[in-house]
């Protein structure tokens, strides 16, 4: 049985307006259906349009023309089926890790004991168990990561939106990261959509690869590399003609 469509966006377009009163067009009336706990990437040149799209979908700034549908439901603003990771670390410094994981519970006034549980689950999934009543600066950026991606995962999100959220790491960190996100995502799936400039990095995580250029789609490529993966999967021939191929795309 073929998945439902969980995010379907129809002919987006955004025109930002400059201080000169020039018109910045960054997407051209974009296209694209992501299907229910699919992990897409979104590739492209700086400039092309991914964050943008991204903070549409997210429904933190409004499309110029078009629309986004989740569910078969207008997107008009933020809501809790979407829970946003940012390249920034989005935590608050002054809160222990349990804290700042339970952040979002604690707005929705569920029970200490409930959220308490909740965030211990989390916690243990991306192997913080260890560090909950440390505050963030004593974690590494790597395990900052972490925090943040159990916080969003602990409000019980359909969608995930990831902006960049390993690229400021080194690339053992980004690594072993990626496949911390894969664990927990095939422990607990959500449809995700993940914004990259790493071809690497989307190849290893993706189910698609969606490549825009200046505000459209230039191809969607189906990955079909099997999961499992591990990160044997980086070096091996099949993986390598894919970045090649999509690099191409992007020269």
């Amino acid at each position: 049985m073929p998945k439902k469509v969980k995010i379907h966006i129809d002919k987006v377009s955004k025109v930002y307006q400059t201080e000169d009163g020039r018109e910045l067009s960054v997407l051209r009336e974009l296209s694209l259906d992501i299907l229910e706990d699919e992990f897409v990437c979104i590739i492209g040149p700086s400039g092309c349009g991914k964050t943008t799209l991204l903070s549409i979908i997210a429904g933190l700034q409004p499309a110029t023309s078009g629309r986004i549908l989740v569910d078969g439901h207008i997107v008009s603003g933020p809501g809790r089926d979407r829970g946003v990771v940012f390249q920034e670390d989005a935590i608050f410094l002054w809160r222990k890790v349990i804290h700042n994981v339970e952040y979002g519970l604690q707005l929705r006034k569920v029970p200490k004991a409930e959220r308490r549980k909740i965030v211990q689950e989390y916690l243990k999934l991306v192997g913080l168990e260890d560090f909950a009543n440390f505050f963030p600066k004593e974690l590494s950026g790597g395990m900052k990561k972490k925090v943040a991606l159990a916080t969003v995962y602990a409000n019980d999100p359909t969608i995930l939106l990831m902006d960049e959220p390993f690229g400021s790491l080194d690339y053992p960190t980004k690594c072993r990261l990626q496949l911390e996100l894969l664990k927990l995502w095939k422990t607990k799936t959500k449809t995700t959509v993940f914004i990259t400039h790493d071809v690497e990095e989307a190849i290893f995580l993706s189910d698609r690869i969606v490549v825009l250029q200046n505000g459209k789609v230039e191809t969607v490529y189906e990955n079909l590399l099997p999961r499992p993966r591990a990160d044997e999967l980086r070096v091996q021939t099949e993986f390598n003609k894919i970045k090649s191929d999509l690099r191409g795309y992007l020269e």
